[in-house]
């Protein structure tokens, strides 16, 4: 369509459009000018993000972190899950995946050779998994368990009872829990992470990331907290499959940790905003939504007109030239619901309500 001159107004995407901190980009660009800046660096990262990143832990989660042994700087996040997956799964082992859920967990548990089992996510139980029921499944085959919180794509939150109650259910079926929280400082009163809660380093490894937080996504800067055996088991296969961060990245990384709160409510200010602007589409749209959801994407439920997601998400594009993502892509458990980015600014969302208008679906 866009090869035609439709110019389709993209709400799928989920690549934030502002820039990174000012800080940021002059800590990097002064560090490429240094020219012993350019050799290979360490697997473990540079000493000084991996303390900028236990500091920072330690200051918005509660958490303590030993620099040297319990944090492993990583190429981006999803790299991480690669990692993870390819250091604890084998073929005939089984990997416990959310439905919905990012499809990169399935992706990952399929290389590695495990059996991907899912367990299902539902509005009614806010999106959380029910660990009653899943305690009752056959989980001797059971090593991971892959969990998301704030929750891509519903925008569900986990409490800290939550996170108690998983961390006994890892611990007695003997289940290493997965926590990717790349999503914690969008639009949350209050990040969390699960190694808050007492135990949870024995059972549970979490994922973090610099490219929602910090608006650094194609700079490919993430990280892996977890116990230093832990870290030390997933380092073995990172190092035969990559190598160290680049210098410059991984200083203005450190740099970007040590931003106060206000660079928080000043992106999350704006992402209210935007927010709003959905919504007042997703009404047009005649669809139900969360208005308490979080994250940088929104989730509503269809209306019961259409037969799915794909159903609806096809009629917009083609009559509207707006795409939105179809919540089916994301498991089973998403075909009666779409997801809205928020990365487009209030102006892009403004053209998108007037083609709704248009295009007669008020």
């Amino acid at each position: 369509m866009n090869k035609h001159g439709e110019k389709v107004l993209n709400l799928g995407i989920g690549s934030p459009d502002l820039p990174p901190p000012a800080i940021v980009i002059e800590t990097l660009q002064q560090a490429v000018e240094q020219p012993g800046n350019h050799g290979y660096q360490s697997y473990k990262g540079i000493p000084v993000l991996r303390a900028a990143i236990a500091e920072w832990y330690n200051r918005f989660y509660g958490v303590s972190l030993d620099p040297d042994k319990e944090v492993l700087p990583l190429i981006g996040s999803k790299e991480g899950i690669m990692h993870i997956c390819m250091t604890y799964l084998q073929e005939g082992d089984e990997c416990l995946i959310p439905n919905p859920g990012y499809p990169t967990y399935l992706s990952a548990v399929k290389i590695s050779g495990a059996k991907p089992l899912f367990y299902d996510l539902e509005e009614e139980h806010e999106w959380l998994p029910d660990l009653d029921t899943l305690a009752n499944q056959d989980l001797s085959k059971v090593k991971m368990m892959w969990i998301n919180y704030p929750h891509m794509p519903t925008g569900a939150v986990a409490t800290r009872a939550f996170f108690k109650r998983l961390i006994d259910f890892g611990k007695e079926n003997q289940i290493l829990i997965c926590h990717d929280n790349p999503y914690s400082f969008i639009l949350t009163d209050e990040p969390i992470s699960i190694l808050g809660e007492e135990g949870a380093i024995d059972i549970a490894i979490e994922l973090n990331s610099f490219s929602k937080s910090f608006n650094m996504a194609g700079w490919r800067v993430g990280m892996l907290l977890g116990k230093e055996e832990r870290i030390l088991e997933i380092l073995r296969f990172k190092s035969n499959m990559d190598s160290g961060m680049f210098y410059p990245l991984q200083a203005a990384a450190a740099k970007a940790l040590a931003l106060d709160d206000e660079w928080y409510r000043t992106q999350n200010k704006l992402y209210k905003e935007r927010r709003k602007k959905v919504f007042e589409l997703l009404d047009l749209l005649h669809c139900r939504y969360n208005p308490h959801q979080v994250g940088l994407f929104v989730w509503a439920a269809i209306p019961e007109h259409y037969q799915d997601s794909y159903s609806v998400c096809d009629a917009i594009l083609t009559k509207a030239r707006v795409f939105i993502t179809p919540g089916g892509i994301f498991g089973s458990s998403g075909a009666g619901y779409i997801r809205i980015s928020l990365c487009n600014d209030e102006e892009v969302l403004e053209n998108v309500i007037k083609r709704i208008k248009e295009a007669g679906f008020n």
